[in-house]
Formats: C-alpha cells, sequence, structure tokens
C-alpha cells in the first residue's frame, strides 16, 4: 500500500471512531454522566466544550467562529503541507503523525460545525436527539465539541501550606478521541525530530 493510501486510510479510521463514539455518546448518555471502564481508574464522563483540546474555550460565538475557522484554515494548511511530504517522500512517520492531527482537528471541525444543527440539547436528565423535529441547539459553527474520556489517575490533597491543602485530581481534563491523536502525534515528532525532518536538513546541506 502505498503511503498516500496508508495517509487517507489512516485519517478515515480515527475520523470514523471518533465520530462514531460521539454519536453513541451524545445519544445515549446524559450529560455529566459517567460510566467506569477501568474500575475507578477510567470513566465514560459525558461533558461539551466550545471549543480547543481538553475543554479549553475562547469566550462567547465570535471566539467560537473564529476558533473553528482557524481549526479549518489549519486544517487545510496540514493537507497541502502532507501532500507536499508524499510528493518529496519525506519519512513515513512524519506522514502518518501529521495525519494524525489532521484527523484529531478534522473530527472537532465536525462537532463545532454541524452538532448544533443535527442534534437537540443534552441535558443532566435527558439525552440528546439526533435531527430532532424541531431542528437542532445551536446554528452552523456553534456546536459544542463532546468530550468523554477521564482517568483520573491519582486523587489526593495538597499540603496545608500549599493552596490551603485543597483537594488535586491527577489527570483532571476531559478528552476525546480527536484530542488524543493529536496530543498522541505531537509527542511523535517531538520525540522523533532528527529522523522525521532528516529532508530538511539534507536539503540544507545540498544548498
Amino acid at each position: 500500500m502505498s503511503i498516500a493510501r496508508k495517509s487517507i486510510l489512516i485519517i478515515l479510521l480515527i475520523l470514523v471512531a471518533d465520530q462514531v463514539l460521539k454519536i453513541l455518546v451524545k445519544t445515549h448518555m446524559t450529560l455529566y454522566q459517567q460510566i467506569p471502564f477501568l474500575g475507578n481508574w477510567g470513566i465514560l464522563h459525558f461533558v461539551e466544550n466550545n471549543g480547543m483540546a481538553f475543554g479549553m474555550a475562547l469566550p462567547g460565538s465570535l471566539g467560537k467562529i473564529l476558533l473553528t475557522s482557524f481549526r479549518i484554515l489549519a486544517v487545510v494548511a496540514i493537507g497541502f503541507y502532507l501532500r507536499h511530504l508524499i510528493r518529496i517522500k519525506a519519512h513515513t512517520g512524519l506522514i502518518i503523525s501529521l495525519s494524525m492531527i489532521m484527523a484529531g482537528a478534522l473530527g472537532n471541525i465536525i462537532d463545532s460545525v454541524f452538532f448544533g444543527l443535527i442534534f437537540g440539547s443534552s441535558s443532566p436528565v435527558q439525552t440528546a436527539a439526533m435531527f430532532p423535529e424541531g431542528g437542532g441547539y445551536a446554528p452552523l459553527m456553534q456546536g459544542k465539541v463532546v468530550d468523554m474520556f477521564y482517568f483520573p489517575l491519582i486523587k489526593g490533597s495538597y499540603p496545608q501550606w500549599f493552596r490551603g491543602g485543597s483537594s488535586f485530581i491527577f489527570f483532571r481534563p476531559v478528552f476525546n478521541i480527536a484530542d488524543s491523536s493529536i496530543s498522541v502525534a505531537v509527542a511523535i515528532i517531538l520525540f522523533n525530530q532528527r529522523r522525521f525532518f532528516r529532508h530538511v536538513e539534507s536539503k540544507n546541506e545540498a544548498t
């Protein structure tokens, strides 16, 4: 299989897995519902957010539109760069990693752009309907991103002299498959910079 086809396959697999899980969570879980799946180590915890990975967001409707627009532009730029890397036969690991980033970005873009149109509102007492009669809960580009993975691996309290002895949880953020795909790919690129970017070094040496 060519690297171009591998790239497309990776993007499609991650995108389908991300969207299928989000749709299942959205239509079968109430907002903030928790379902343990690794004892107390891993929990399906349904939350929605307006923006960035791990629940971060820009405030207001304008912030939401700006963030979604930036994501779309970023995906277009990644697509062109990915095509360039395939053409010059760059390191396979770099191409696969960028494919993972592109898939993750696309997954959250779909939520932001379309979920408000095709789903009803989720609440702590009611699951969301898909394609409700009265229309969705938000206009185009105003949808919320569905998150569900929560891993409270360590629970404890700070010393009394630090933050007054308040409790802490690690790892607190709730995330989805798209977020994971982006984070893992970025980590792979950071740990393999020298190997992945040899084509850049070779070009610089040639000049």
